[in-house]
């Protein structure tokens, strides 16, 4: 059984979900389909900033690191410079790990090139859904994430290792994994019901 928590509403939820703001990202957003190019190129930078830190700290700086790479607008980020580089660094707002800006960067060109060969982000992420559903809360990559993964750095993408990747996919629906008990769980599957993402991608 996957470890969940009963908050002081009653409602019971995943167990990593119980204070502000992991609350609200957990009941509003996550596992709930993404769509749009723009929102997975987003996803994939956060999750790539998280690497080694706790998603509060992303959440945290949610807000700055929008406003610090121009709302994550691909053809935008594209086109940043060494300038912008050294802006970001002194940006007390975000993370400033070079390596990591750098990737953002690096990431928005790849992800304009992965659009023009595949249709969208949302189409290509999408082929990695599993044809089995993992156990929720049972993992931390998948067969599927270390395709991905591989693939990604193929195509020449940064900071996308397997369980960077899983992440991405737990977070933006590919994988449901709320627990079983969860109350956000069936929303989810709902909201998969009515959409998957891949067949359009509106910016």
């Amino acid at each position: 059984m996957s470890f969940v928590i009963t908050g002081d509403d009653g409602l019971t939820r995943c167990g990593w979900a119980g204070v502000e703001p992991e609350t609200s990202y957990h009941d509003e957003e996550w596992g709930f389909p993404l769509h749009g190019d723009d929102a997975f190129f987003e996803r994939v930078a956060l999750e790539g900033f998280q690497s080694g830190l706790s998603w509060r700290t992303i959440l945290t700086k949610r807000e700055n690191f929008r406003a610090a790479f121009a709302a994550f607008d691909i053809e935008k980020v594209a086109r940043f410079t060494d300038t912008d580089v050294t802006r970001l660094l002194g940006d007390a707002g975000i993370i400033r790990h070079r390596g990591k800006i750098e990737a953002v960067i690096n990431n928005a060109q790849r992800a304009a090139e992965l659009i023009e060969d595949e249709g969208s982000l949302p189409a290509y992420f999408w082929r990695y859904e599993p044809a089995v559903a993992p156990e929720p809360q049972s993992q931390t990559t998948s067969p599927e994430s270390i395709a991905l993964s591989k693939d990604l750095k193929k195509r020449g993408w940064k900071f996308v290792g397997p369980t960077t990747m899983f992440a991405l996919m737990q977070a933006s629906g590919i994988v449901n994994d709320h627990a079983v008990e969860c109350v956000t769980r069936a929303r989810v599957s709902d909201a998969l019901a009515v959409h998957r993402p891949g067949e359009s991608s509106p910016r």
